[in-house]
Parts: C-alpha cells; sequence; structure tokens
C-alpha cells in the first residue's frame, strides 16, 4: 500500500521538490576532474575564489565562471593541501603542498617557497595557521614555526615534536592559545606555542584503552591514529570539535573534557573533515558525502551531489557552503532547504508507520518503566499502615518454692522433696503506626528508585524519537535515490535495517510486528 501511494506521488512532487528531503541543489561552479584537495574563499568578497588541486592552486576573480592556474609545484609530490590568507591582508596567501610552504604577497602573481624542510617528511605540509605575527606549519615531520614571517622557522618541542600534525586551530582573538590535531592526540599551546600539553589521546588500532585516556606510553610512529581533524567554534572559543575515525568528539572547556556527539545521521563514523560556522553550525565530511550537525542529528546534504571524494569545505560571508571534490568544485546555499516542505513530505511517509507516542509507549512498557509503576509503588507504601505489627510473648514465672510429699504410710523413707510448677503464660498484641499513611521509611528508597526510573525512561524516549525519525529520513532518501547510485542505496538501506534492528531492541520487536 505504501509503495502504491510513494509511486503516485512520486511524480507529482518528485521535480519540484527534488531536495526537499533535507538536500541541497549543489551547481559546479569549477572545472571537473581537478582532484581538488581544498578551497579559500575571500571572507569580504566571494567572487575571488582559490582551490587547490593535485596540479596546482588555481584562482577564479568571477566567482567560479572562469578560472586560471596560478602556482605549479614541482617535486615529486605537487598536491596543494591547504590554503589561507593572512588575517590582517588578504593579498597575502601561504600555500601547504607537498613541497613546502609558498607564500604571495600579491594574490598568486608572485609565489616564493618560504619552508622546504630537511627531508621528506618535513616537506609534506598538511595545514598552517597564522596568529598575530606567528606562522603555524603542520607536517609529516612534525610542527614548525615562525616568528618572522617566514625567515626563520624552529621544530616545536616537548611530546608534539616527532608528531605527524593535521590539522591546527585557534582564533584571532586569543592568538596564544593555539591547537595542534597530531597522530597521537589533541596538543594545546597556551603561550604561542612556546610548550604544549597533551590534552586528548588518540586510540589506535592496536590500543584497547578507551579514547581521550592519557597514555604516557603511547608512541605515534609505532601505531595508527584515528585522529582526523580538529575545529574551534568561531562564537564560542571554549568549545572545540575533533573528528576521529570513530565520530565526533566535543569539548565545552577548552579540551578538559570531552564527549561524543551523537552518530544519527551519520552513514559512515569515520569523519574526515569539519568545519564549525557560528550560531553552533557545524558541517562534516565522511565517505559518504556532507552532513550538517542540526537539532542533535546528522543530516546529509550530499545526496545531489555529482562529484567523487569530497575533500574539503568552505563559507563565504553570504552563507554559501563550497565542497572542493575529486571531480571538481561545487557549491550550494544551506538556508534554501524548505523545512516546511520537508515535513509535508514527512508526514506523508510518517503515515504507514506507528505513532511515535505508540513506540514510545512499546519501550517504556518494555523496559518497566512505566510512571504507573511508581505510583503503585507509593500506594503500596502507605498502605503499609493498615497492617498491623504483630508481637508475641511468652511470660515464665519460674517457681522456687520446694514441698515434701509423702509416701506410704505405711512405710518408711518415701518420702520426697518436690520442686513447684513454674507459672507460664501467652500473649498476642497488634499495633498500627498511622502516621504511616504520611511518611515511612520505604518512601526514601522509593523516591531514589524513581528517580533512576525517570532517569532512565528520559533516555530510553531520547534513544526512541531519534532511531524513529531517522528512518522515515532514511525511507524518503531512499525513494530519491537512482538505482545507479548503488553504494548509497546499499549503505542507506543498512542503515534502515540497523535502525529498525534498534527499536525493536528499545520495544521488545514492537516496531517490526506492526510493520508487517
Amino acid at each position: 500500500m505504501r509503495k502504491c501511494a510513494v509511486a503516485v506521488l512520486a511524480g507529482f512532487w518528485f521535480l519540484a521538490v527534488k531536495v526537499s528531503a533535507g538536500e541541497l541543489a549543489w551547481e559546479e561552479i569549477g572545472r571537473g576532474n581537478l582532484n581538488l584537495r581544498t578551497i579559500l574563499v575571500d571572507p569580504a568578497d566571494p567572487r575571488l575564489l582559490y582551490f587547490g588541486s593535485n596540479n596546482g592552486v588555481f584562482q577564479s576573480t568571477d566567482a567560479g565562471a572562469s578560472w586560471r592556474n596560478i602556482l605549479s609545484v614541482r617535486g615529486e609530490d605537487r598536491g596543494v593541501n591547504f590554503l589561507l590568507f593572512h588575517p590582517q591582508d588578504r593579498n597575502v596567501i601561504y600555500a601547504a603542498t607537498g613541497n613546502g610552504l609558498y607564500y604571495s604577497a600579491n594574490r598568486g602573481r608572485n609565489w616564493s617557497r618560504i619552508f622546504k624542510g630537511r627531508n621528506f617528511q618535513d616537506q609534506q605540509c598538511a595545514c598552517a595557521a597564522i596568529f598575530r605575527e606567528t606562522i603555524y606549519l603542520g607536517t609529516q615531520g612534525g610542527l614548525f614555526i615562525s616568528r618572522d614571517r617566514g625567515v626563520s622557522w624552529q621544530k616545536a618541542q616537548g611530546k608534539i615534536t616527532a608528531e605527524r600534525v593535521r590539522a591546527i586551530a585557534g582564533s584571532q582573538s586569543e592568538p596564544d592559545c593555539v591547537y595542534a590535531a597530531a597522530a597521537s592526540g589533541i596538543f594545546r599551546s597556551q603561550d604561542a606555542g612556546q610548550s604544549w600539553e597533551r590534552i586528548f589521546v588518540a586510540r589506535a588500532t592496536e590500543d584497547n584503552s578507551e579514547a581521550g585516556e592519557i597514555n604516557e606510553d603511547f608512541d605515534a610512529r609505532m601505531q595508527v591514529s584515528d585522529i582526523r581533524y580538529i575545529a574551534l567554534a568561531p562564537d564560542n572559543l571554549n568549545r572545540l570539535y575533533l573528528a576521529t575515525a570513530r565520530g565526533v568528539y566535543f569539548s565545552r572547556d577548552r579540551g578538559l573534557n570531552w564527549n561524543m556527539l551523537t552518530e544519527f545521521g551519520l552513514l559512515s563514523r569515520d569523519v574526515r573533515f569539519l568545519l564549525a560556522a557560528g550560531n553552533s553550525r557545524l558541517y562534516a565530511l565522511t565517505q559518504s558525502g556532507v552532513f550538517a550537525y542540526t537539532n542533535e542529528r546528522w543530516q546529509e546534504l550530499s545526496f545531489t551531489l555529482p562529484a567523487g571524494e569530497v575533500k574539503s569545505l568552505s563559507l563565504d560571508n553570504k552563507g554559501y557552503l563550497y565542497a572542493a571534490c575529486q571531480n571538481g568544485l561545487y557549491r550550494a546555499n544551506p538556508a534554501s532547504i524548505d523545512s516546511a516542505q520537508y515535513e509535508n513530505i514527512l508526514a506523508l511517509y510518517a503515515k504507514d508507520e506507528p505513532k511515535i507516542n505508540e513506540v514510545q509507549k512499546a519501550a517504556i512498557k518494555y523496559a518497566e518503566v512505566q510512571p504507573e509503576k511508581i505510583k503503585l509503588w507509593r500506594r503500596q507504601a502507605a498502605a503499609r499502615a493498615f497492617l498491623p505489627k504483630v508481637t508475641a510473648g511468652v511470660n515464665r514465672d519460674t517457681a522456687d518454692l520446694w514441698h515434701w510429699e509423702s509416701g506410704s504410710s505405711s512405710k518408711s523413707g518415701d518420702d520426697i522433696l518436690v520442686r513447684g510448677k513454674d507459672n507460664v503464660s501467652w500473649d498476642v498484641s497488634l499495633g498500627w503506626d498511622l502516621g504511616d499513611l504520611v511518611w515511612n521509611d520505604a518512601q526514601t528508597s522509593i523516591d531514589v528508585r524513581s528517580r533512576l526510573a525517570v532517569q532512565l525512561r528520559n533516555d530510553i524516549l531520547d534513544e526512541v524519537n531519534k532511531y524513529y525519525f531517522e528512518r522515515i529520513r532514511i525511507k524518503i532518501e531512499l525513494d530519491n535515490l537512482s538505482l545507479e547510485e548503488r553504494k548509497k542505496r546499499f549503505e542507506k538501506e543498512l542503515r534502515l535495517q540497523e535502525l529498525t534492528a534498534s527499536l525493536d531492541a528499545l520495544t521488545g520487536g514492537y516496531l517490526s510486528r506492526q510493520l508487517k
């Protein structure tokens, strides 16, 4: 019945609302098959774009209508991994490449290499950042720092000295506080790179310890790290985001404590890149595509993105999202998503599902955390006042009197001395404490158990809500997939089955029984 309804309606709204299921309309603005690695958008002029590829740096001054090559890197690895402006002068551009760090003072017309490293690992530059006039350069051979605009370089010392640095984060408003994502974890400096402390420890494939635990014996050179990227919220310097092979961690206190963001909506937990924007907006890249974190869940944005692997993301001052992909450069406007249309389609797909409140009730019943159960406990505790306290006792009055009993009158010597009998009495008493109607000791235990039950019930309902609505979203996306998109279809169908199984586990199989 559901398939028939969808088939009838699909032709009506598919063309008009192709991206109504929370997806963006992506516009190609770069030449294809360039194997892009990074994108840089001028924050004041979104018409001025730069991207780094396997073949150098390209520039567009007309919002992507035309492009020209402004830097061709020489050497064994000619790829451009990262681009950035000088924070005080957008005419100054830096390009972190596989053959050192390049610098241009005139928007790419002329370039010079200001860092080349001493060996192949040092030449492999992955990222760079500038705070105040200090340049931080992350390479496969470690973190290098220049305080004279690239004239001279010093390698960061301490535990970070031999690390492969993958990303650097910080803020111009607090230039002395810098974060570096490295192979063995996250490092922080609060003195402009003079010293470094590790605030998050990576979990390697051979390591059984939990991520975040401090393991002083960790040797990053002998193990494979799961750290991918670090991002700092631009409007909240206390909030950090960390991309790992197992999902996204976040910290609200500058890295002192870490927690996992929910993975609901992510088709892959291996998050490779993060873009933190204002107003708690967060974008992530996985092998499955582009995702946005909103309302405590992830929403895929790359559903209609006709490109290969996405390598990097960027935002301009108008809110447009740019994706540097293996097959070209694309742009979309996240604000174009019509939430009202999405809600209408949501209602269409939800009508053949059990209602959310029915699934919630099934989960509560299965876990035995109904509110009525707590009320029953309290009624039973109050009824205790009507049960009497039964006391039974025995009183025994031991006699200490002795007397002679005469025997035969004709025979002497048969008189005996006899002890008197004890006086034994029994009593039974009944007592009631009517104060138990108001309060008794059992209420304390009930208060503790009720708090635990409420907490458990809330956790269960939270899980049910997320699983339930993600199932519907996956169903919508599946119906919009073409038959040629087999890999993505398989991933979504697998995720749909996983969500169904999770809801069945919470409800004792209620969902599957209702769907039959």
